[in-house]
């Protein structure tokens, strides 16, 4: 037996009555287009309705979810990895108890490891499906291999992209290499768009019809709407400040716009009840099954 058909039988093993967490994938073809920001004020909104929420931090090389969120983790993935702790211990809280794990270097190393040290691996995080009910997977920015392997093992990504032409044409690249990877399947992603920095509702649907028809005429990719978050200076204090905008200035613009996509996605019929889970995210992650 091979080792990803091994995979495959551990993943399918753990996974009679446990509980799945619904996991998303938060990404942009650029950096400085607010993704970070994006997936921490959709994680506190989440918590505003009981939902328990941890965010992976997969922006390799930077730390800025927890620089947004004001503190240090003690402890990140690779401490699972190669010095025992557990992933209770390696999640750090932040506000309103939203937790997050920082990837360290462990994640881009996990094609990399033994049979063993990978059966380990997957028994652990998927450990997170029952502390949390939605996972948050913040990747790094751009088309890089780390990146896309985050993507293609996702079934639900969000994309975040502003009305600078650089935003716009770097959202377009990251899609078209998505689309021509070889483990991407249209039918079993959805990708959402979120319209970030804009001057108006309006401005936030002329943003995505622009990328919309690009996308449709040469990649063929179905894309939704997820909704707007406009240019908000209280939100840029927030920042400056270390603080979720959703929370210090919970009547702000911004935040307002972060609750109504957060309440669209829970509104949202999950059409992967079979595929929810870490333990589907990690097997496609990786041995590339699906």
């Amino acid at each position: 037996m091979d080792q990803a058909e091994q995979l495959r039988k551990i993943i399918k093993a753990g996974t009679v009555n446990r509980p799945r967490a619904r996991v998303i994938t938060v990404t942009s073809g650029k950096g400085g287009v607010g993704k970070s920001n994006t997936a921490i004020n959709l994680a506190i909104q989440f918590r505003k309705r009981d939902k328990r929420v941890i965010i992976l931090d997969a922006d390799f090389g930077l730390a800025n979810i927890e620089i947004m969120f004001g503190t240090v983790p003690k402890y990140n993935l690779s401490d699972l990895i190669y010095q025992g702790k557990n992933i209770r211990e390696i999640i750090t809280r932040g506000p309103m108890d939203v937790g997050f794990v920082s990837g360290g270097s462990g994640i881009a190393g996990l094609s990399n490891l033994s049979r063993d040290s990978l059966n380990f691996i997957i028994q652990k995080l998927s450990e997170l499906d029952s502390i949390a009910d939605i996972i948050i997977i913040d990747t790094g920015a751009g088309v890089s291999d780390a990146v896309m392997e985050f993507l293609v093992a996702s079934g639900e990504i969000l994309l975040v992209a502003t009305p600078e032409p650089t935003s716009i044409t770097d959202a377009y690249s990251l899609l078209k290499v998505l689309n021509r990877h070889h483990r991407f399947s249209s039918e079993t992603t959805e990708i959402k768009m979120i319209s970030n920095k804009v001057k108006s509702e309006r401005e936030g649907e002329m943003l995505f019809d622009k990328l919309n028809s690009v996308i449709s005429r040469y990649l063929k990719m179905p894309v939704t709407y997820l909704g707007s978050v406009p240019e908000d200076s209280q939100l840029a204090k927030a920042v400056m400040q270390q603080q979720p905008v959703s929370l210090k200035e919970p009547q702000s613009k911004s935040a307002a716009a972060f609750e109504t996509i957060a309440a669209r996605l829970l509104g949202e019929e999950d059409k992967r009840t079979g595929d929810r889970g870490m333990r589907s995210f990690l097997t496609r992650f990786i041995n590339g099954g699906r």
